[in-house]
C-alpha cells in the first residue's frame, strides 16, 4: 500500500469514527450487524470485515461459485436411474408427483411420460459415482468432489430460485454471498475487489433467462460489498484506463479533491454511504496497476492453460473465466462468482445439452486440478451447480432420441470441492424415478450454511437487523450443518 492509500485507511477510519458519533451506537451496529447493546462495536476499516476475524477457526479462505443458470438435468449427467429405461413413455404414477406444485409450462399437459435418459452412465474413482458419458472430465475428478444429489428448494421459477439461493430469499433486495462474506472477513488484496463477477458464453440453447444485478449485490448492506462485473473485452471494467490527456498524477490528483468534497459532505450529514463510495473510488485507482497484471495471462504456461481446454484463449467463455478465478483467488480475493446461462432444456436435450456440457466440463476439472497442484484447493472452496433440477418426465414431444425436461425443484445434484469438504463422497439418494428425496435431505439454506462454516463463521451470528429481523444469508428458517461431507 502506498502512502496515498495508507493515508486514505486513516482517513476511512475517521470517517467511520465521525459517522459513528454523528449517527450513534445503535445506527452503527446496525449497518455491523453487531449487537447494539455490545460495549465494543467491532472495528469496519478498509481491508477489514466487521466480524474482525472468523467465529472459529476456519478450513476455507475463499470460495469459487460456479453458477450453471438455467437448471441442468440431474437425470442426464449424475442421478443414474437405469430402471427408467422399461418406463419409456408411461406416465408417472400420480402417487410419485402426488399433488406436487407444476409449472405453468407443463401443467396442461394431459399426461405425464418417463424420458428416460439416452446417454450412458459409468460408475467412477473410489467413491463409484455415475457419471454420464457429457462430462468425461468431470468423471475423472470425481474422487476431489462432494456430490450431493439430495438438494432441493422451494422456488419453482427461475428468477425466484436463482434469487433464493444466490441471497438466501425468493425476494428481491437481499445481499449475496459474495456481499455477505467481503462484508464479514473483509478483503485479503486492497488492490482488487472482495467479490468479482464473471459472465460466460454458452453453445447450448441459445435464447436464455436474464441475469440480473442484484444477485451479486449488497443489498441493505453498505455499497461497497457489491460484485464488481468484469468484461469479457476490453477493459475487464469500465473506465479503467485513464482519458486521453489524463496522467496518474492528474487523476490522483482529481481523487484528492473529490475526496476531500466527500468528507466535507459525510461530516455534514453522517451517510455511510458516503464513506463507502470514498472507497470505491480509491479502489478504482489502485485497480489501474492490479486489474491488467490480473488479466495478463502471457505468463501461464502451455501446461497449464491446455488443463482448461481450447476455449481457455478465447476471451468470456466459461474456461477463461475458470483461468481468472484461479488468478483472482492466488490473489486472495474472496468470492468469485462465474455465471454460465443455457441450461434450460426444455425442449431439445439431445441437441442442447451436450454443448452446455462441453462448455464447462474440461473448464472445472482444469480448474480443480490447477488449484489442487499450487496447494490452492485445500482452502479454495469450489461449488458447482444451478437453481434447481429437471424432471423425469418429458416436456413436449417425446421420441426414442429427443426430449425436454421442465423445472423440479423437489430434487437435484450439485457438487463441492475443497476447503475442507471430503472428496470421494456421494451423498443422498432419490427414488428410482429421481424425482423424491429418500436419503440425506439438504435444502439450499443448508449448503449456505455449511459452505459459511467452512470460513469460519457461523451463519446465525452473520447478521444485520432489517426490517425488524436479525437478517442472515441463511434466512429466518432452520437451517442444518451437513456434517456427513465436511473434515
Amino acid at each position: 500500500m502506498n502512502t496515498k492509500d495508507t493515508e486514505f485507511a486513516v482517513k476511512y477510519k475517521t470517517l467511520n469514527r465521525r459517522g459513528f458519533l454523528k449517527q450513534g451506537a445503535a445506527g452503527l451496529a446496525c449497518l455491523l450487524g453487531q449487537n447494539a447493546l455490545a460495549s465494543e462495536p467491532a472495528q469496519y476499516s478498509l481491508g477489514r470485515g466487521s466480524l474482525g476475524s472468523p467465529h472459529f477457526k476456519p478450513k476455507a479462505k475463499r470460495v469459487i461459485n460456479l453458477f450453471m443458470a438455467g437448471g441442468p438435468s440431474q437425470h442426464d449427467m449424475f442421478d443414474y436411474k437405469p430402471k427408467m429405461k422399461e418406463w419409456f413413455g408411461k406416465d408417472l404414477p400420480e402417487e410419485i408427483r402426488n399433488g406436487q406444485r407444476l409449472t405453468g409450462m407443463t401443467s396442461g399437459q394431459d399426461s405425464f411420460p418417463i424420458a428416460p435418459t439416452i446417454y450412458d452412465f459409468q460408475q467412477h474413482g473410489e467413491s463409484g459415482a455415475w457419471v454420464s458419458e457429457l462430462m468425461p472430465y468431470t468423471a475423472k475428478m470425481v474422487d476431489d468432489l462432494t456430490i450431493i444429489k439430495s438438494m432441493h428448494t422451494e422456488a419453482i421459477n427461475h428468477d425466484p430460485a436463482i434469487t433464493y439461493i444466490q441471497t438466501g430469499s425468493q425476494q428481491p433486495g437481499h445481499p449475496s454471498m459474495g456481499a455477505w462474506l467481503d462484508y464479514g472477513l473483509g478483503s485479503e488484496n486492497t488492490n482488487l475487489p472482495g467479490f468479482v463477477v464473471l459472465h460466460s458464453s454458452w453453445t447450448g440453447r441459445k435464447s436464455a433467462q436474464a441475469l440480473f444485478n442484484r444477485l451479486w449485490g449488497s443489498g441493505f448492506l453498505p455499497a461497497s460489498h457489491q460484485g464488481v462485473a468484469f468484461q469479457s473485452s476490453g477493459d475487464p471494467i469500465l473506465y479503467l484506463t485513464n482519458a486521453k490527456g489524463i496522467s496518474s498524477d492528474v487523476r490522483r490528483a482529481m481523487l484528492d479533491g473529490l475526496a476531500s468534497m466527500n468528507q466535507q459532505h459525510f461530516e455534514r450529514m453522517g451517510d455511510p454511504t458516503i464513506a463507502s463510495r470514498i472507497a470505491q473510488y480509491e479502489l478504482a485507482n489502485r485497480m489501474q496497476t492490479s486489474v491488467p497484471e490480473l488479466a495478463d495471462i502471457t505468463n501461464e504456461s502451455k501446461a497449464t492453460l491446455d488443463l482448461y481446454g481450447p476455449d481457455v484463449h478465447k476471451p468470456g467463455t466459461f474456461a477463461a473465466n475458470c483461468l481468472m478465478a484461479r488468478r483472482l483467488a492466488e490473489r486472495g480475493v474472496r468470492f468469485t462468482q462465474i455465471f454460465h446461462r443455457g441450461w434450460d432444456q426444455h425442449q431439445n436435450v439431445a441437441a442442447d445439452l451436450p454443448n452446455q456440457c462441453r462448455d464447462v466440463d474440461q473448464a472445472c476439472y482444469g480448474l480443480i486440478t490447477d488449484l489442487k497442484s499450487r496447494g490452492l484447493l485445500e482452502d479454495t472452496i469450489v461449488t458447482w451447480g444451478g437453481e434447481f433440477g429437471r424432471t423425469i418426465y418429458c416436456q413436449g414431444k417425446l421420441t426414442k432420441e429427443n426430449y425436454g425436461r421442465d423445472h423440479h425443484p423437489r430434487s437435484f445434484t450439485s457438487w463441492v470441492a475443497g476447503g475442507g469438504f471430503k472428496g470421494g463422497i456421494v451423498h443422498g439418494e432419490t427414488d428410482k424415478f429421481g424425482y423424491n428425496i429418500t436419503k440425506h435431505p439438504v435444502h439450499i439454506r443448508d449448503l449456505n450454511a455449511t459452505i459459511l462454516h467452512q470460513l469460519g463463521i457461523d451463519h446465525k451470528r452473520l447478521s444485520v437487523k432489517y426490517q425488524g429481523l436479525d437478517q442472515t444469508l441463511t434466512g429466518v428458517e432452520k437451517s442444518y450443518l451437513i456434517k456427513d461431507i465436511i473434515s
